[in-house]
């Protein structure tokens, strides 16, 4: 059959997004062609929100049958940190049987070319634009953000991240000419001459294995870097958060059938309650790629064991804020307590301990103890989270009983300065919705030491109080040494304070923010300008995006002709 979508018709669709992409990444300039308002969907063929909705809506209690090979059962039982069932099923497979067909479509694959797959690879995402008020349900349903985020993070945001892996993987593959016509003189002699072609080749089939919290955001990423390197991909979701992901694999399969090229390039690895396929599936000799995130003992535990394979992971980390002076006490307040009420703190980015010195810190206003800082991010938090309406919108729903139970018991780990609340979701009255806990700790006692070298990972934060900001700075060093971290904020109008706190975090590759006080967070980071994580500190081996992240998944074959 001919191929619907022709390679000079995706080129000449594609090819000038793909080139601003590349100057994005170039510039680190502010970019995105992904709107993240939801009123700006519902015209040339994408969905506005009712139809969003309404999609959403028809794929509950539903088979999704994707059309791959080697499907030997149904699975499904996911339940929405809303409360709702979704009632959807997957298709399981049997790898004997699916992996080589994965496999088989690779050469065809490889031999399109960088362009070529590039583009396949931005029509999958165009798709994916278009149904974004669709996966902005899904994501809500299956990660417990609240409807806007889940709009944004899990839709523009993740689709720019996606975009960023291929046009960094374009950039990588054609840094080599695809051909080259060598002659060394010899003299008298006539030259040695020889022609030498370059082929990007894959590594083999990718495997992306999914979290819970943000499926598409981190999972686009190295699904897009792999596929646009020329390898096979296949998702295996987080249990608890199938389908954003199945339908990403859904329409990838659907582009790259029109575009003449194998369905089962792309194929989900969904699994039976209690299975735990993702040792089984790393461990394969035909997975070549790893991409994975989640908890640190997982991460490590595939780096350690899946040695056939190139590994990326995002793990965990202890990320920390030093708040040691400041020409906005408001805007930081401010700026601070939206960090740590965002999705009720279940992301690998929000801040968890608050290092201020036990003297306090010098404001705009007046100074500051220890204990004034502490009450009065507090209060910042309750004002922020008064209003229920405005606090379901912010915190969204616990995503499991995990981060409730932490939660729960960090109340028994200190002086409670901000106590969590329970807050009702009219809505969905079966959600499980909490605000923030701040609980104070004095660092020069070893028992507290327990608790803040520990990531605590949900709304829990710890203001830790120390003897001075040098010891501040030493236990962020000694923090990102050996927990890592994916951020690390802080306050300060000291010249030298700020060069000390930079050089750490230079020294220990940490992504560093200084003095937020606006719209801009540091649990937050753009696409094309920003790094997610440094993939140089035991939070993360790898970066999203830069070059190391896509290099090595391909290599470059060489073939030789004399004359």
């Amino acid at each position: 059959m001919a191929a619907e979508l022709t390679a000079p018709e995706l080129i000449a669709k594609h090819r000038p997004t793909l080139d601003q992409a590349l100057e994005a990444i170039r510039t680190r300039a502010y970019w995105s062609p992904h709107p993240e308002h939801p009123k700006a969907y519902g015209e040339h063929g994408s969905l506005d929100a009712a139809a969003g909705k309404a999609a959403f809506d028809a794929l509950l209690g539903t088979r999704l049958d994707l059309g791959q090979a080697g499907t030997d059962d149904w699975v499904g039982g996911e339940i929405s940190p809303y409360g709702i069932e979704l009632g959807v099923s997957y298709p399981h497979a049997d790898l004997d049987v699916l992996l080589p067909a994965m496999k088989a479509g690779q050469p065809a694959w490889r031999d399109a070319g960088a362009e070529v797959r590039a583009v396949v690879c931005l029509e999958i995402l165009k798709r994916i634009s278009d149904r974004t008020h669709e996966f902005a349900h899904a994501v809500m349903h299956t990660s417990g953000q609240a409807f806007l985020m889940a709009f944004q993070a899990g839709g523009p945001h993740a689709q720019d991240r996606g975009l960023e892996a291929v046009a960094y993987a374009y950039a990588e593959q054609v840094r080599t000419p695809e051909s080259a016509e060598w002659s060394k003189p010899q003299g008298k002699r006539d030259p040695l001459v020889l022609t030498k072609n370059f082929t990007p080749v894959p590594r083999g089939i990718g495997l992306v294995i999914g979290c819970n919290t943000f499926p598409t955001w981190n999972g686009y990423p190295g699904l897009f870097a792999s596929l646009a390197t020329g390898n096979a991909v296949l998702v295996k979701p987080h249990p608890r958060a199938v389908l954003p992901l199945a339908l990403t694999v859904r329409i990838a399969r659907e582009v790259l059938t029109e575009a003449g090229f194998a369905a089962d390039l792309v194929a989900l690895a969904a699994e039976r309650p209690g299975e735990g396929i993702a040792k089984a599936l790393a461990t394969r000799p035909e997975i070549r790629i790893i991409d994975y995130t989640g908890s640190t003992s997982f991460g490590d535990w595939l780096e350690a064991n899946a040695r056939q394979a190139q590994v990326y992971t995002e793990k965990a980390g202890v990320n920390t804020v030093i708040v040691h002076s400041t020409d906005d006490y408001k805007g930081m307040l401010s700026n601070l307590a939206f960090s740590l009420s965002l999705y009720s703190g279940q992301m690998c980015t929000t801040p968890q301990n608050l290092l201020i010195p036990r003297e306090g810190i010098l404001t705009d206003q007046d100074p500051k103890t220890f204990d004034e800082v502490t009450a009065d991010l507090a209060r910042a938090v309750d004002g922020l989270l008064g209003d229920d309406a405005r606090a379901n919108a912010l915190l969204g729903a616990i995503v499991n009983p995990d981060v409730k139970a932490r939660l729960e018991a960090a109340a028994g780990l200190g002086e409670v300065a901000l106590a969590s609340r329970e807050i009702g979701n009219p809505e969905f009255p079966g959600a499980v919705v909490r605000t923030p806990v701040i609980v104070k700790l004095d660092g020069a006692k070893p028992d507290a030491e327990a608790a803040y070298m520990s990531e605590c990972f949900g709304p829990v934060s710890f203001a830790v109080a120390l003897d001075s900001v040098t010891d501040a700075v030493e236990l962020l060093r000694r923090t990102v040494r050996e927990k890592g971290a994916m951020t690390v904020g802080a306050y300060t109008t000291d010249s030298e304070v700020e060069r000390a706190i930079e050089e750490v975090c230079l020294e220990e590759a940490a992504q560093l923010s200084f003095n937020l006080t606006g719209g801009v967070f540091v649990n937050q980071t753009a696409a094309f300008s920003d790094f997610h994580g440094s993939g140089g500190n035991p939070a993360a081996n790898a970066a999203l995006c830069d070059g190391a992240f896509v290099a090595n998944r391909f290599r470059v074959v060489e073939v030789r002709h004399q004359g």
